[in-house]
């Protein structure tokens, strides 16, 4: 499994209507973290504070300047020490990865999935 190269492909498919929050984080954002609370609206998360309308993608990914036209998009949390849940535990299986054409998968973890997974779970062990 490779690192992460952050092709934004997780956020970019799941940062819409996909993802919730839980209320303990919603009830410590509106204390602690007001400009993440302003996003929330009737419990459920990333709506314009203007509009009112849920936002398609997750407002809080950013693109990483490039420093050629040749590079591809890479993408950054602006919220990544307050993410949601949701988004801590993903990815949490292989067939996950899989299916959303996660770019960290080689073609030995598809070979070997459960050592894969095992691989994953180490991984992941801190950021869950």
């Amino acid at each position: 499994m490779k690192d992460c190269n952050q092709c934004g492909k997780c956020c970019i498919k799941y940062g819409g209507g996909d993802l919730s929050a839980t209320k303990e984080e919603i009830e410590l954002w509106e204390i602690f973290q007001p400009e993440l609370f302003k996003y929330v609206k009737d419990n459920e998360i990333w709506f314009d504070p203007e509009t009112g309308s849920r936002f398609k993608r997750c407002p809080f990914l950013e693109v990483i300047p490039k420093t050629d036209i040749i590079t591809v998009d890479k993408y950054t949390c602006s919220i990544y020490l307050n993410r949601p849940e949701d988004c801590r535990h993903y990815p949490s299986l292989i067939s996950e990865m899989i299916r959303d054409e996660c770019e960290m998968i080689e073609n030995i973890d598809l070979v070997k999935p459960k050592q894969a997974q095992i691989k994953l779970d180490l991984l992941m062990e801190d950021s869950r």
